[in-house]
């Protein structure tokens, strides 16, 4: 059975480093780059001419910056995933990319198989969500004054197990983390966590631990982020 290959576009402002990428992943089984940008501009442009699965998107680009850019084409319903590539390790620029609506977060001098299986986790629809990230989105929020809760308005929708899933997304937890504490199978955590997504219109997973922040569902610095057990 013939595999679809993923395609790319490369939105960077220096040729050498979309030459290098596009040198990189051309020679990867499975990729092909479709475009390049050189600012954020183009990047809009060429994405929508292209519809590709996923954007690797520099953020400090002139015209128009990867986070504007990435945040104009979630809003027009793009279905490309969008990876936020920088060389700047800022707690800031992470929290920006993500509520831009990026599906992923990594530092350029990543290993090239980190990239590599980035742009794999994020075209099958799964948020690059490692515990470093998720640790810089938990500390923006303990900066930050705690949110008023609105639980009953918001996550209406949710079913108490669904609640106790999506704060222990919050706190980083994988599928597998998920179901040992509550005792399910993955497979069932796989469908809570896919109801959640669905019934509060979350891209993904990334998003859904903001969700949860700033809903006031999870509080930073509360070591419990569930409420008392539930059954399914």
């Amino acid at each position: 059975m013939t595999v679809r290959e993923l395609t790319v576009v490369i939105a960077d402002d220096q040729g050498m480093v979309r030459a290098g990428f596009r040198s990189l992943l051309d020679g990867e089984a499975g990729l092909r780059v479709v475009g390049e940008a050189g600012d954020g501009v183009q990047a809009v442009e060429v994405v929508r001419r292209q519809q590709p699965d996923v954007v690797l998107m520099d953020i400090r680009m002139p015209i128009l910056n990867g986070l504007a850019a990435t945040s104009q084409l979630v809003n027009e319903g793009t279905t490309s995933k969008i990876l936020v590539l920088t060389t700047f390790d800022l707690d800031e620029y992470v929290f920006e990319a993500l509520r831009a609506g990026a599906s992923g977060f990594l530092l350029k001098d990543s290993p090239v198989e980190e990239l590599l299986t980035a742009i794999r986790v994020v075209a099958a629809g799964d948020a690059l969500l490692d515990p470093a990230v998720t640790r810089r989105v938990i500390d923006t929020f303990v900066r930050r004054p705690a949110p008023t809760p609105q639980r009953s308005e918001v996550l209406a929708p949710l079913t108490p197990r669904e609640r106790e899933v999506l704060g222990l997304m919050a706190r980083g937890q994988s599928n597998a983390d998920i179901a040992r504490r509550l005792f399910v199978s993955e497979a069932t955590t796989k469908t809570h966590v896919s109801n959640v997504l669905a019934k509060l219109a979350l891209r993904d997973r990334v998003h859904a631990v903001i969700f949860a922040y700033e809903s006031g569902l999870v509080i930073a610095g509360d070591d419990d982020p569930t409420a008392s057990p539930s059954s399914d």
